[in-house]
């Protein structure tokens, strides 16, 4: 048996150019998220503060995901990517004169509103342009070595956001490395080429007209295709309410500050923990062959970041807090694998851009509204409890989902289906369910 190639993705030049951008705007990325919660806090003290970043973040989305994904099916997606990360720039620009000028508080929500519609556009966008250009055969590859770049990021990000507030005493700098990160992003978008996506084609495939304006059919045609393939259905909600309950990263301001106790440097690592442990899970899965049953593994995947997000929770020692986040990162890094490899795989790349917009809705609902509830929860009862109660709801979900749709927990490979295989796949499955 041949061994993987494990870098056969990156011997594009064009995924080398979109690793390296999207690294510094993730990084950006998540130097925002660390300066505004500390920032936040700092001025409120409040756990509902920290709730409402994942509000304002969260609605523009909400009302612009049907709009975003037709404009990713319809235009090139590399200038709707380029022009989502220019408001992007701006935005983080705005927070860095914000926190210098000691500007109102509801001008950063205001702010963090326009992140929010920036990310909405760029997400079916710019998540969708190497499936444009690869193979079906190296998707897998190349979701592993670009998550070992967001990782890497997400490592990186927020401890040079946390030593940085911590070595000027403001979140200012962060703010403004933020915005550069964005920007490199662009530079490196405008070196990949064009290309449109084929809409002269789509209409008549989604049942509509083929004229320039779409009809009703073609704008929720990407909620059919995710109606009619369960699989696609039950992985997407087992992620969406995993990370709903079990995600503490919107309290960790909270127990850096109050519970552990080790300040803004010290909140930087605790942001960085999850990265590294999925950094090196990706690492290891660039190596490894396809894996023959994805579904159980995404099962258990799920679970274990529930038990160690109860572990974090319950933990009042800073290692081994920062030991539990490494392991959320760990296997959470294993369920973003598995779902993008098989959302490329089963969507046909006229829908890629819808279907991508309906999975952004559900991540940034769970990791938005997620960041609410957990802000919620915790001005209620306490952030302890609701971390270790958010944990225990995850094994739940596990459970729920598992018992909903059996066949995920049964299908193969993830590279040998198509969007035909994976709806008999689920009719068969439901079938031989009903029989029984």
């Amino acid at each position: 048996m041949t061994a993987p190639d494990s870098y056969a993705a990156l011997r594009h030049s064009f995924v080398r150019s979109f690793a390296i951008g999207r690294f510094a705007a993730i990084a950006g990325w998540q130097m925002i998220n660390v300066a505004v919660g500390w920032l936040l806090y700092e001025r409120t003290a409040g756990a509902w503060s920290l709730g409402l970043v994942g509000v304002a973040e969260l609605t523009p989305v909400l009302f612009l995901m049907v709009i975003a994904g037709n404009a990713a099916d319809r235009y090139p997606r590399r200038n709707i990517g380029i022009f989502a990360h220019a408001v992007l720039t701006l935005a983080a620009t705005g927070l860095a004169l914000l926190s210098y000028f000691n500007g109102p508080t509801w001008a950063i929500y205001a702010l963090l509103f326009m992140v929010g519609t920036a990310r909405a556009f760029a997400s079916p966008s710019v998540n969708t342009i190497l499936p444009q250009l690869l193979p079906p055969a190296e998707f897998a590859n190349a979701n592993a070595w670009l998550s070992s770049t967001f990782q890497l990021a997400a490592i990186t990000g927020p401890a040079i956001g946390g030593m940085l507030i911590a070595a000027t005493g403001a979140a200012t700098v962060s703010f403004a490395l933020a915005a550069v990160g964005q920007f490199v992003f662009i530079l490196m978008l405008r070196t990949m080429p064009v290309r449109m996506p084929p809409a002269h084609h789509s209409a008549q495939r989604d049942g509509g007209p083929s004229g320039s304006r779409r009809s009703a059919s073609e704008v929720f045609a990407g909620f059919r295709f995710v109606r009619a393939n369960p699989l696609f259905l039950s992985a997407i909600t087992l992620d969406l309410f995993a990370v709903l309950f079990g995600g503490a990263v919107a309290l960790l301001p909270i127990f850096a500050k109050d519970i552990l106790q080790v300040g803004p440097a010290g909140l930087g690592y605790l942001r960085a923990a999850p990265g590294v442990g999925a950094l090196s899970m990706a690492l290891i899965t660039t190596r490894l062959t396809p894996w023959q049953r994805p579904g159980t593994i995404l099962l258990w995947a799920v679970a274990g970041f529930g038990l160690a997000t109860i572990g974090f929770g319950l933990s009042r020692s800073f290692a081994l807090s920062l030991f539990c986040l490494f392991l959320t990162g760990v296997f959470d890094n294993i369920s973003v694998v598995i779902r993008l490899t098989l959302e490329q795989t089963i969507t046909p790349d006229h829908l890629r851009g819808r279907v991508s917009a309906i999975n952004y809705v559900f991540i940034g609902f769970s990791n938005e509204f997620g960041a609410f509830e957990s802000g919620a929860t915790a001005a209620l009862f306490g952030p302890t409890l609701s971390v270790v109660g958010g944990g225990f709801a995850t094994l739940l979900v596990v459970a729920m989902v598992r018992g909903v749709w059996p066949q995920l927990a049964r299908i193969g490979p993830l590279h040998t289906l198509t969007p035909a295989q994976s709806v008999e796949v689920t009719q068969r499955e439901a079938a031989a369910t009903e029989s029984v």
